[in-house]
């Protein structure tokens, strides 16, 4: 490769151009002839083919060492949180990889005699230039490390971001990805998250009020309400604890109302609602329990016919 280069900068340089160039096709053909030359590139591309290789299998190795810890992690008796050691099991074979392909380009062009001190040191400052003109980004990865780090959601958890709120499906080290229940995917720098409210580490409550009419057994009622949600608590995993029906809640215009709380496994609480509802009133058509419902009552008055 230099024997070109020197013949190429004598071809371009004062004197006989022709003879110049006839030189360098010369320097071509003799080098392209060299069977020291096919050795030298043959024996380059072994190596630069070694270093890939042998950086997927490091790569691969480490990242099945990585699943096996935190499979080990998961089956252990201490109480660990799974997302917690999948969440952090992805962010090092992210970090793993990433170091694993630098360090085998570095070889490579080590490979092919490109001086990296050079190399290094421009990219040193140009990364320094990157630092001062985009801190908003850094700011975003700086939180994003934390994010994960510290646990405060993971992908799957149900949370709210300001006026945001949905399922987590990605995070990364500069966006989170929120998907709300209507199907929108709202993309969050995360230097933007300043409060999370989650809603998938605890357990949930379900607040059910059924107002039942004044004219209503109300002892009855309660009975029949305990009955109803202890049937449903033995349907329903997702009811962690027996309901508990606390009685009256307060005495509205149109009726009694009758409070019944039953506490859920994160996130489902809406939908144990909806379905005591339904069950409390199913229960309540039965037994002739009326529902009380906004009603009018006229009352005609006769004026007293005074004779003379």
């Amino acid at each position: 490769m230099l024997e070109w280069i020197s013949a190429l900068s004598t071809a371009s340089s004062g004197g006989n151009v022709k003879s110049g160039f006839e030189e360098f096709k010369e320097t071509i053909s003799s080098t392209l002839m060299s069977g020291q030359f096919w050795a030298e590139a043959l024996f380059v591309l072994f190596k630069i083919v070694l270093v890939l290789l042998i950086a997927r299998i490091i790569i691969v190795v480490s990242d099945k060492t990585i699943q096996h810890l935190i499979k080990d992690r998961e089956e252990s008796r201490l109480k660990i949180d799974p997302r917690r050691t999948r969440t952090i099991g992805k962010l090092i074979r992210n970090i793993i990889t990433y170091a694993i392909n630098f360090i085998a380009i570095l070889l490579i062009l080590s490979q092919l005699n490109i001086n990296l001190a050079p190399l290094l040191a421009g990219a040193g400052i140009v990364g320094l230039a990157i630092g001062f003109g985009a801190q908003s980004l850094v700011k975003d990865v700086i939180t994003g490390f934390f994010i994960i780090f510290e646990d405060q959601f993971a992908v799957g958890d149900v949370i709210q971001v300001n006026q945001f709120k949905g399922t987590v499906e990605e995070i990364g080290l500069r966006v989170t990805k929120i998907r709300s229940w209507t199907g929108e995917v709202h993309i969050l720098p995360n230097g933007s998250i300043t409060e999370v409210t989650n809603f998938s580490v605890h357990n949930t409550l379900a607040v059910i009020d059924v107002t039942v009419a004044f004219e209503a057994d109300v002892q009855k009622a309660m009975d029949l309400m305990k009955q109803t949600v202890d049937r449903v608590h033995l349907e329903s995993e997702e009811i962690v604890k027996p309901p508990e029906v606390l009685g009256v809640q307060a005495l509205g215009a149109t009726g009694v109302v009758l409070r019944v709380i039953a506490e859920c496994k994160p996130n489902q609480h809406i939908g144990i609602g909806r379905k005591l509802n339904l069950e409390i009133k199913r229960a309540f058509d039965e037994a002739g329990i009326e529902i009380a419902y906004p009603r009018m009552v006229t009352y005609h008055r006769q004026e007293a016919k005074g004779g003379a």
